[in-house]
């Protein structure tokens, strides 16, 4: 009854607006007449789904993720290092070479010391487990017009240098030891210490990879133009990787480049730091590594389907479009409504993984071809939902462009060819991926708000729920409406 209401009402507004040129008065009889030949009904149809693995996807993020945990609902193992690139704000400028009072026995400028510091904004697991990273130099710049996906590894593809950098380091994510934590400022971190003497791909031995930053800048500022430059002539990244322990992961917001030194002004000397940070200007990569035994199993696992990041497990959903348009060739499809419901977990902890918080419904084919082109969900053959507690799920209103779409898409096919069906048998499958969307906020001149979805990367944090589903069907509510003659 209140989809027959709201139908009403659509037809009010309509006849309403096309009365502004035309003759009134039959309107009232004209209106009740249509209506009452408006016929509306609903029927409910089931979608299988089933676990499907995602493989590699493409690695680009916003953030790195560096540590290795256990899920203790799986028990399977996730492993995460991550490269980053640094950017350089334009017309980046050092003080004159004259106000540097930091020297070497020889009078050249160098550093006093020198850091990198992984700056995390959430972490999952033990803030004390005690963890070790190594941190490698690289050897030529990522490109940007490239895709790396999960699986890719710059040690191995020949990326760092052999010669260069190549640093362990051990770590808690809490480090109570760090001088700088009663600072106004401070932020957690990990923290590498680059003090070591350090040799240029030219031969030259710095005191330090700091002093060999400050004085290249001196003898070539044309390298400091911009990122790009920055990038190919002085630092192309390093790539963080995990070397030993299991309890925590951290989600580094951006690592960034310390350079300590004096500068002198008159008489007085001052403490100064330049430091240059990695940001989402600038390439930012994921190597995942995870367990894909224990993924088998769960995919085999048919009293449910999942959801699994990083790289882990997508569930895909087979829609009934022909069972959906049997007997409705002359309807309209006003909605199709469906509804993820979620399963609690069996096993009760406290480093659970957390709930995959947006989704995306994707045409099971089109999948690579949506990320490679950076698309945006449409809300016609694409959909986003996020988590909702009230429901423990995730609901899609109305996917019934997509339904009418794929309806389409296949009498089209059927016309030029009989065995279409057979050569296309995902037509009617989609995949819920787990997605991190981007968002621009805009405020007007009076103070209003507005966000805009501005991109889509796959969901590289780490979380896992299971769905409905498998040997259990999901409810696909559908509403048709027609005029009867």
């Amino acid at each position: 009854m209140k989809s027959r209401f709201l139908i009403v009402y659509a037809l009010l507004a309509m006849f309403t607006f096309s009365a502004c040129d035309e003759s009134t008065e039959d309107l009232g009889s004209s209106l009740t007449t249509r209506v009452d030949k408006l016929n509306v009904s609903n029927q409910v149809f089931q979608v299988t789904s089933r676990s499907v693995s995602a493989g590699e996807v493409w690695s680009r993020s916003n953030v790195g993720y560096l540590g290795c945990v256990k899920d203790p609902e799986t028990d399977s193992y996730i492993k995460s290092g991550f490269m980053s690139q640094f950017h350089l704000l334009n017309n980046f400028q050092l003080k004159d070479i004259s106000q540097i009072a930091s020297r070497d026995d020889a009078g050249m400028v160098m550093a006093d010391s020198c850091e990198i510091r992984l700056f995390y904004s959430a972490i999952y697991g033990d803030s004390l487990a005690t963890m070790k990273l190594t941190v490698y130099e690289m050897d030529h710049p990522m490109l940007e017009d490239q895709h790396y996906n999960t699986d890719f590894d710059p040690v191995s593809e020949g990326y760092v240098r052999t010669d260069g950098i190549r640093k362990d380091a051990a770590y808690t994510l809490i480090n109570y030891t760090d001088n700088n934590r009663t600072d106004d400022d401070y932020g957690d971190n990990i923290c590498v210490k680059l003090n070591d003497p350090y040799t240029a791909k030219n031969g030259v031995t710095y005191s330090n990879f700091g002093t060999y930053i400050l004085r290249t800048y001196y003898e070539h500022p044309e390298y400091f133009k911009n990122t790009i430059t920055f990038m190919k002539n002085v630092v192309p990244g390093f790539y963080f990787t995990h070397a030993g322990g299991i309890g925590s992961l951290a989600q580094v917001a951006f690592p960034r480049i310390n350079i300590f030194y004096r500068t002198h002004s008159a008489d007085t000397i001052a403490q100064s730091l330049t430091y240059i940070t990695g940001s989402e200007e600038v390439l930012q990569t994921c190597h995942i590594q995870n367990d894909y035994s224990l993924i088998d199993d769960m995919i085999a696992d048919n009293s449910c389907t999942y959801l699994k990041t990083p790289s882990g497990i997508y569930t895909e959903l087979t829609l009934p479009v022909d069972e959906i348009y049997a007997g409705h060739d002359n309807d309209t499809i006003n909605s199709a409504k469906l509804v993820l419901t979620r399963l609690n977990n069996d096993v009760s902890s406290e480093w659970s993984l957390g709930i995959p918080t947006n989704l995306l419904m994707v045409a099971s084919d089109s999948l690579s071809a949506f990320f490679d082109s950076q698309q945006l969900a449409d809300y016609k053959e694409t959909f986003l939902s996020s988590y909702s507690s009230s429901v423990n799920g995730y609901t899609f209103s109305n996917i019934s462009g997509l339904i009418s779409h794929m309806a389409q898409i296949k009498k089209a096919g059927l016309a030029g060819n009989p065995n279409w069906v057979s050569e296309h048998p995902n037509w009617n499958k989609v995949l819920l991926v787990p997605i991190t969307p981007q968002y621009r906020t805009t405020t007007s001149y009076y103070g209003s708000s507005t966000r805009t979805l501005t991109g889509i990367t796959y969901d590289m944090s780490l979380s896992s729920t299971r769905l409905v589903g498998g040997s259990t069907p999901i409810e696909l509510s559908v509403i048709y409406s027609k005029f009867n003659e």
